[in-house]
């Protein structure tokens, strides 16, 4: 039955842009639909995240953060994520629609895999997860499940960044979840951490089950299959396959180290490891059916399946798709019969006797003839549709000769271009075209892109010029205008570059800032006008080259007289650029309070009435009553604060 049917989503237009056609995979923390982009009319694949999920604000934001931070990956192997957006309830993603199976399709139908083949999936896996770890971003959910075969050889893996949403799934003891443990590194289940150094151990895994046909660890419950993470090793993979090179399982053991500290950094290191090991291999040990493998009767190809990258634990909607069976020649059913010389009449057929018919000699040429026809026939059909092609070698990430060398040991040319990359080292593959593992014809050319290294431009020297011109020499450059500092420069006209942060010379990346540093001209020390008339001041600072501004609000000094300048900023010995403005406070002179009138009341109160309202206070006593019947000065008159008021007291 199509469960499409019932969901409400197939025939819908998302954000009135994605045409939702049918639901594909369904997992705990989104479901994965078949849809156009109408606007650039290609197919893709959405993500829609379950609504209990999208009412969490909190998720959504971490989801849309890190989806986000995958669609700044620029790599081959990485199923790309093209848009993120709402709609309504519905919070999703568009990513690049995969034609093909997943690696557990693969495994699932052929069991163990030839060790050329499965270094021939964990290099690209490798790959990406090394530029991934580069651009400081990790899985977290690395397992077959993630990783994508297209159906032109590629191989992609999917669910980057996504894993730290949903890290609360991978410990439920659901069956859907236990595939995902299997995968977990030690310090993942015991400290909930994961760096660069998990994802390696659960590719490790991942290439011992492709070795195997099995995973390391088993258990009836997440729980055993945890506990043998954290208190066992990953047994050597020839316990399964007896005759597999003892090179593979150092490999394993050394990726799926329990300490993480023996693994390999990143997925760059264990890349170039996986690389040094398949060069030590003979195409013996390479090509080594293991007795895990599935009978020759198995599928022998993951051609024709559409898959698309799904949710950690998402299960097809159509249990029964399975890989396509490579396609054989068989002779027809008819020819063989007459080939083995059994007389089927009625006679025999009845348990009656008769004389064997006289055989012609032409039956026996007939035959041949047919077989020669039919085998040719297929033969050339067979160089037509397939024959005449091979499939590029793996060669991302590896030196240009050792690439070379691989493509010439496969008949295939090479055509070498360079192109500047943060990411892959210089004198690494950067990608080919076609892509690893992509058809071409046996005596074909494959386009090398090289890598250059980092493109690193010089800072220009910018000293002397104007900040206007300057600023266009940085952009022109390739690099970005910073931020501006100025400071004072006797010998550099002001508005003109004394210096740059980094120094000219300097090398820096594509769009890396460079902060300028400008000429205020020759400093001018600020004279002290306090004090001064407002007439005085502004002559003095004009002498020196500054300008005065007195606009401002007048204030009270206890110091310097009414309409006297009573503050200057900056203050005196401060240095400014000359034409700078010197803002100048005119004084009122001084503030005066009017003292609270206390006579009749005890010398006590009478003085906390006066200290309250900021004046001092002296006492005589007259006599001993203690009561004020004199003060001066008199209460009711206006005096600055601070002033003594002397009461007498009887």
């Amino acid at each position: 039955m199509d469960t499409t049917i019932k969901d409400p989503l197939v025939g819908q237009a998302l954000d009135g842009r994605y045409l939702i056609e049918s639901r594909i995979a369904v997992g705990g923390m989104a479901t994965v639909y078949r849809a156009v982009d109408t606007r650039l009319d290609r197919l893709l694949a959405v993500k829609v995240m379950h609504p209990a999920l999208a009412a969490d604000s909190a998720f959504v934001d971490r989801f849309i953060r890190e989806a986000k931070s995958v669609a700044r990956l620029d790599h081959p192997n990485v199923v790309n994520v093209f848009d993120q957006g709402n709609d309504g309830t519905h919070v999703y993603l568009a990513m690049e629609y995969v034609a093909g199976c997943t690696l557990r399709d693969v495994l699932r139908e052929r069991g163990a895999l030839q060790p050329r083949a499965a270094l021939d999936i964990a290099e690209p896996v490798l790959a990406a997860l090394g530029a991934a770890h580069r651009a400081g971003l990790v899985h977290r959910d690395m397992k077959p499940e993630n990783v994508l075969i297209g159906d032109d050889g590629r191989v992609k893996v999917a669910d980057f960044g996504l894993v730290r949403a949903v890290g609360t799934d991978t410990t439920s003891s659901t069956g859907s979840v236990l595939g995902t443990v299997s995968y977990l590194a030690p310090e993942q289940i015991q400290d909930g951490v994961a760096d660069q150094r998990s994802d390696v151990y659960a590719c490790a895994i991942l290439l011992y089950e492709m070795l195997t046909g099995a995973k390391p660890h088993s258990g009836g419950t997440p729980a055993a299959v945890l506990y043998q993470h954290l208190h066992e090793d990953v047994p050597p993979p020839s316990g399964l396959v007896p005759g597999l090179a003892p090179a593979l399982d150092t490999l394993v053991a050394m990726a799926a180290s329990r300490d993480p500290g023996r693994r390999p950094a990143d997925a760059v290191e264990m890349l170039a490891v996986v690389q040094d090991v398949r060069a030590a291999l003979s195409d013996e040990q390479l090509d080594a059916v293991p007795a895990t493998a599935f009978p020759a009767g198995a599928p022998a190809d993951a051609e024709g399946t559409t898959v698309l990258p799904r949710t950690p634990g998402a299960l097809p909607d159509e249990a029964g798709r399975r890989l396509n069976h490579t396609t054989r020649m068989q002779l027809p059913p008819d020819l063989i019969r007459a080939d083995d010389g059994a007389d089927d009449g009625p006679a025999a057929a009845a348990g009656g006797h008769r004389a064997a018919p006289a055989r012609s000699r032409r039956g026996p040429v007939a035959l041949l003839v047919a077989l020669v026809v039919l085998l040719g026939g297929g033969a050339v059909v067979w160089y037509v549709s397939a024959g005449q092609f091979t499939n590029v070698p793996a060669v991302l990430a590896i030196s240009q000769a050792r690439a070379e060398q691989r493509l010439r040991s496969a008949g295939l040319g090479a055509h070498v271009s360079q192109a500047y990359s943060e990411t892959a080292a210089k004198g690494t593959v950067i990608s080919t075209d076609p892509g690893p593992g992509g058809r071409i014809r046996g005596n074909g050319v494959v386009d090398l892109v090289v890598s250059r290294g980092p493109q690193r431009i010089d800072v220009p020297r910018l000293a002397g010029l104007p900040l206007a011109k300057a600023r266009q020499r940085v952009t022109a450059a390739g690099l970005t205008p910073g931020t501006v500092s100025k400071v004072f420069d006797a010998n550099v006209p002001a508005g003109s570059v004394v210096s740059t942060t980094p120094a000219a010379g300097t090398p820096r990346r594509t769009g890396d800032a460079i902060a300028l540093t400008v000429s205020r001209g020759a400093a001018v020390p600020v004279p002290d006008v306090v004090g001064s008339t407002v007439s005085d001041a502004e002559q003095a600072l004009q002498a020196a080259g500054l300008k005065a501004d007195v606009s401002g609000t007048p204030v009270y000094s206890d110091n310097v007289p009414k309409d006297s300048v009573a503050q200057e900023s900056p203050g005196a010995g401060g240095k400014l650029a000359k034409g700078d403005t010197v803002r100048l406070s005119v004084s009122k002179g001084q503030q005066l309070f009017k003292v609270p009138d206390v006579t009749g009341e005890s010398t006590d109160d009478a003085k906390s009435a006066l200290k309250k309202a900021g004046f001092q206070v002296s006492v005589i006593n007259l006599f001993f009553t203690g009561t004020v019947f004199n003060e001066s000065p008199g209460g009711g008159s206006m005096q600055p604060k601070n002033t003594t008021i002397t009461l007498w007291a009887r």
